[in-house]
């Protein structure tokens, strides 16, 4: 072999080498930064529940925890390590990334970490999740500013109809003082209790059985924010417009007309009269169903509550059709609920008849009286 044959041969084997080596080195770089940048999410091992799965499927929702890794463990050895620590490890430090409930001192609500929020519910995991990151989970999940009025908005609503409810049960606060008339055993707390392995089972993997609950609570919480999203929001502009224009149905100012059959209307009204400084003024609400009866629909004392402001007239309830029209004197009824709270005509008119003509007797007794 020629000099200049021998130099290109050994040339060539040591460039393949030192890109061979170069390739591994590059390798092995590019570990030690995963390594480095990757982000650890602690909760606690064994038995899992409802808050702490939420907590760390809202956290798993944000693009910086996306590829997480969730440590399940009460070592505190390995929860130091972790970069975010939920329902284990005793304290309380947003600072810190340190998100727990148990301890002694735990005292937080919503309410004490915000006055201006209503709720005094003592605080879960996933409560404390989503205080801090609650606007950040919903206004990336709808591709909106976090800043914008309607995501504050879905974040109270989803606060008050759903985390709470998680907070509570798992702070052991019932429902209600009295003794319940029948169990509830179909709640979300209850479902994700119903994936921990069960005891007689053997060779369950419990890590897996935690991915499905949070693929189950997950769902259950997108599902519930594109829901107020979609439907329950787009009501609120048009409650607001049949507030303002009230005194056009009725001089009164107490029955609004809802141009749009069936939307979510009750919790909107007592929201926007609180705004507006007209609570408890609104007695009716008029709309036409999806089979195009109208309905007069009494508004309630409270947002959940089967007690009316002021129920339809007594005598009225409970009959139907001609037999009411001749006994109410107003033509096209087709009924008036048993309790009260719910009427219907085959009118625009009709409706706004039987809601006159209560308004008329109430006041007429109030004067008597």
């Amino acid at each position: 072999m020629h000099n200049t044959e021998l130099y290109c041969v050994l040339r060539n084997t040591f460039f393949r080498s030192d890109m061979s080596m170069l390739a591994r080195l590059f390798s092995i770089a590019m570990t030690e930064s995963v390594k480095r940048a990757r982000c650890i999410i602690g909760t606690h091992n064994g038995k899992f529940h409802c808050d702490e799965v939420l907590a760390c499927r809202l956290l798993k929702s944000l693009p910086e925890y996306q590829h997480a890794e969730i440590v399940r463990s009460r070592d505190p050895g390995k929860l130091d390590e972790c970069d975010i620590v939920v329902d284990v490890g005793g304290v309380y430090d947003p600072e810190r990334h340190r998100y727990d409930h148990h301890q002694r001192s735990f005292d937080r609500a919503m309410n004490s970490l915000n006055p201006n929020f209503p709720w005094t519910t003592k605080l879960s995991s996933a409560g404390l999740i989503y205080f801090h990151f609650g606007h950040k989970v919903i206004a990336h999940m709808l591709g909106e500013s976090e800043t914008a009025e309607n995501i504050d908005v879905i974040y109270h609503k989803v606060y008050e109809n759903f985390i709470e409810e998680i907070d509570a049960v798992d702070n052991g606060i019932r429902q209600a003082d009295e003794t319940p008339r029948y169990k509830v055993t179909t709640t979300l707390s209850s479902r994700v209790g119903f994936l921990n392995p069960p005891w007689n089972v053997k060779g369950l993997d419990e890590r897996k059985q935690f991915d499905l609950a949070m693929d189950l609570v997950g769902a259950e919480f997108e599902d519930r924010v594109h829901s107020y999203h979609k439907i329950w929001l787009p009501a609120r502009d048009l409650v607001k417009t049949a507030i303002e224009k009230r005194h056009e149905v009725d001089s009164s100012g107490q029955i609004i007309l809802l141009e749009n059959c069936g939307c979510p209307w009750k919790e909107h009204l007592f929201d926007l009269e609180e705004k507006m400084g007209i609570e408890g003024v609104i007695k009716f609400a008029l709309f036409q169903d999806s089979n195009g009866t109208w309905r007069v629909q009494c508004v309630p004392d409270k947002v959940h509550n089967f007690t009316n402001r002021l129920s339809l007239k007594e005598e009225w309830c409970g009959f139907r059709d001609d037999e009411l029209s001749q006994l109410s004197g107003i033509p096209g009824c087709v009924f008036v609920h048993a309790n009260g709270f719910i009427g219907g005509n085959k009118s625009k008119e009709g409706v706004l008849k039987m809601a006159q003509e209560t308004l008329r007797a109430a006041s007429q007794q109030t004067s008597e009286q």
